[in-house]
């Protein structure tokens, strides 16, 4: 088997299990509890969190830890706007969320908030004119993606950082979820960030929200012991002691690992781009990890599956999109529905192999010439 879906699921790293496993048989205690035990758990899960957060340029107070992406984003959109609706009712984001926010948004939706979204350039970029112009004075929320799953756009969190500044009631939040150990970030200007540690190399059922420490929000959860008023539970110690090791290991490394990434993808672009039929979708200067293409007049779809049928794992659209309907994403920057129905993305990691690559290129050479 050839795994190339790496921006949906990242292989959990030896030293991130073997940190895990450590941690779930050394300390048995419950963090909440008072014992020995529990005080023991307390104190590892104080130091984890406090290493976690200056990882990231935040507070230790600022970290929630969540069972994924999902939650995160669930949790700081709808707490924001339930916790803010006396300002306002009115949100921004764009089509290039993540369907945790895009579903997040319907349901607020359906509550009676006002969801604008606004549109993406031709490089993939959110328009900061038009962002100007619809903010208003009871806009509350502008959910945005640091980088697109789909396509690998870098967003202008800077240049979004500072328009915002004229609207004191307008929160930044920030899926950082395909940014954190692929570019540089940190929670600096935003008021909440997410992110999953397994696509890092972390454990599944693991992330964070970062929170900004003076801003309230509504929780989705209520009752239970926990670390925060903002999500009820037990903390699990060992998944945030794995989460530790995954961050630190993505972000000491990043830049060795991006580097072989970067050679990687350029192979497979200069390789790709020579068959008359296959148009590139990803834009120049975007994270070197996501590749998207389309083949002409042949559905993401179909070609993903006669890739499995020879070993290979790519993906279409969204690892947690509806299958069957055009990439919103590929059909904002290229304006064409038959190319968005073609699109499918493949993804690489450190992990990918000379061989992976070879036998890749084989695979799509053979599937090619059968369907194009």
């Amino acid at each position: 088997m050839i795994y190339l879906d790496y921006a949906a699921n990242h292989p959990v790293d030896p030293a991130v299990l073997s940190r895990f496993c450590a941690v779930e048989m050394d300390y048995p205690g419950n963090p909440n509890s008072s014992h020995l035990a529990g005080q023991a758990a307390r104190e590892l899960l104080a130091e984890t969190t406090e290493h976690i957060a200056s990882l990231l340029g935040a507070k230790p107070t600022e970290v929630l830890y969540t069972s994924g992406a999902t939650e995160a984003n669930n949790l700081a959109l709808k707490g924001i706007a339930r916790a803010n609706r006396h300002l306002g009712k009115h949100i921004l984001s764009t089509q290039l969320e993540h369907a945790s926010v895009g579903g997040s948004l319907t349901a607020l939706q359906q509550q009676g908030y006002e969801i604008d979204l606004l549109d993406i350039r031709r490089d993939g970029t959110i328009d900061t004119d038009q962002l100007r112009e619809l903010l208003r004075p009871d806009t509350i929320l502008l959910a945005v993606t640091a980088v697109d799953s789909e396509l690998g756009t870098i967003q202008p969190l800077e240049e979004i950082r500072e328009i915002l500044k004229d609207y004191p009631n307008c929160r930044l939040h920030v899926d950082a979820t395909q940014a954190v150990g692929r570019i540089p970030i940190t929670f600096q200007g935003f008021d909440t960030m997410s992110l999953a540690f397994h696509k890092i190399g972390g454990l599944n059922g693991s992330g964070l929200l970062l929170k900004r420490q003076q801003l309230v929000i509504e929780p989705l959860f209520h009752g239970g012991s926990s670390d925060s008023i903002y999500r009820s539970g037990t903390p699990t110690l060992a998944l945030a002691a794995a989460a530790d090791t995954a961050l630190t290991l993505a972000i000491e490394y990043r830049d060795e690992r991006t580097a072989v990434v970067r050679d990687m993808r350029t192979q497979l672009e200069t390789v790709l781009s020579a068959f008359p039929k296959v148009r590139i979708n990803s834009p120049v200067g975007g994270v070197p990890h996501i590749l998207n293409l389309s083949i002409q007049g042949v559905k993401g779809t179909q070609f993903q599956k006669a890739l499995s049928e020879r070993g290979v794992c790519v993906s279409v659209k969204s690892a947690c999109s509806s299958d069957g309907l055009p990439s919103k994403a590929v059909f904002a920057v290229s304006r064409e529905r038959k190319n968005s129905l073609s699109s499918w993305r493949i993804s690489l990691s450190w992990r990918t192999t000379q061989e992976d690559i070879t036998g890749f290129l084989q695979a799509f050479d053979a599937c090619y010439q059968e369907l194009a």
